[in-house]
């Protein structure tokens, strides 16, 4: 009688043990698509790449995995600009697409919730991502917020403030990784200090560095062709260069484009007669993430000895800023 309790309490374990999921399911639905393919894709310095496919039926799909610790992805089908996004835990999730292609709901996952919560009122002035931190100092979802949109909104004092509450729970989170790495960046590129050399090639492909402008006020311009700001701000910047550029100022353009005609283009059709430079690697381009840069437009201003003297200087700030220091 022994020995068969035993041996059903062993069953009841291992069923048990069966039960729990190893990694994660997304049991998914997608409102107005009754049949299609739509893609899994993960997230790495803002861009997102295929991980995986499956098929939509009757409006429904899932995909099944593991991950090594909750991190970013992207759902997306063949007629959405761009992935609506959920972070994936090795749980059982239930997602809902809408109709819509940008509104997503996910049940059944804590860290989905924060991120949920929260993606709009990011960008919202003055939101507080203290606060959050400080609520939840062990979620992957506010620490990619903060590493995300904050770490060229906030100055570098608050930034390694609000670094200071994120849990050492999160040391192996690679968004806390790469926010530790964009702060120290950020170290090497304030004010007064001595600009990062580099080189890159310019629009016929002869490189380029930054030291063959020693002498001269320099106005490193981070933009791209895709990015509607930057777009929006050229004019500002051309009139800027137009005022002084016999007066010993120069611009060097630095595009995070991937398409090197859609670059040439923009630099014609925006009249940005200086110096354009680009290694054409989009966001994995070295030079923006060299200056910390990890938003656009943002610009450096250096004096004649390379010393930055101003940095993310637009509108009218920029004509000021030229007109105090350039006699």
């Amino acid at each position: 009688m022994k020995r068969l309790a035993v041996t059903a309490l062993v069953a009841l374990t291992l069923a048990s043990c069966q039960e729990t999921p190893k990694g994660y399911v997304i049991n998914g639905e997608v409102a107005g698509m009754p049949e299609g393919k739509i893609y899994l894709k993960s997230f790495r310095n803002k861009m997102f790449f295929d991980v995986d496919t499956a098929e939509v039926k009757d409006g429904k799909f899932t995909f099944k995995g593991e991950v090594d610790q909750p991190l970013l992805f992207g759902l997306a089908t063949e007629n959405m600009d761009y992935p609506v996004q959920l972070f994936v835990e090795n749980t059982t999730m239930d997602v809902k697409i809408g109709d819509d292609g940008e509104t997503i709901t996910v049940q059944n996952s804590p860290v989905n919730t924060v991120f949920q919560e929260n993606a709009d009122k990011v960008f919202e002035d003055g939101y507080d991502i203290d606060s959050l931190i400080a609520k939840y100092p062990d979620s992957p979802a506010a620490a990619f917020y903060l590493y995300r949109y904050f770490t060229y909104q906030l100055p570098l004092d608050d930034l390694k403030a609000t670094r200071a509450r994120i849990s050492l729970a999160l040391g192996d989170c690679p968004y806390v990784k790469d926010l530790d790495g964009i702060i120290k960046q950020l170290e090497n590129v304030q004010i007064g200090k001595t600009a990062p050399e580099f080189s890159l090639p310019d629009t016929a492909g002869v490189s380029v560095s930054l030291s063959d402008f020693r002498g001269k006020y320099v106005l490193l311009d981070f933009w791209a062709s895709w990015c509607p700001p930057c777009r929006r701000e050229n004019p500002n910047v051309v009139k800027a260069f137009n005022e002084y550029k016999d007066k010993n100022f120069t611009i060097i353009g630095i595009s995070l484009d991937k398409d090197k005609s859609k670059w040439l283009k923009a630099i014609a059709d925006d009249n940005l007669t200086w110096t354009h430079l680009s290694d054409l690697k989009y966001w994995d381009s070295e030079i923006p993430a060299l200056y910390g840069v990890r938003g656009i437009p943002a610009n450096v201003l250096l004096d004649p000895d390379g010393v930055i003297i101003a940095k993310n200087i637009t509108g009218e700030d920029l004509h000021q800023k030229l007109k105090e220091v350039i006699k």
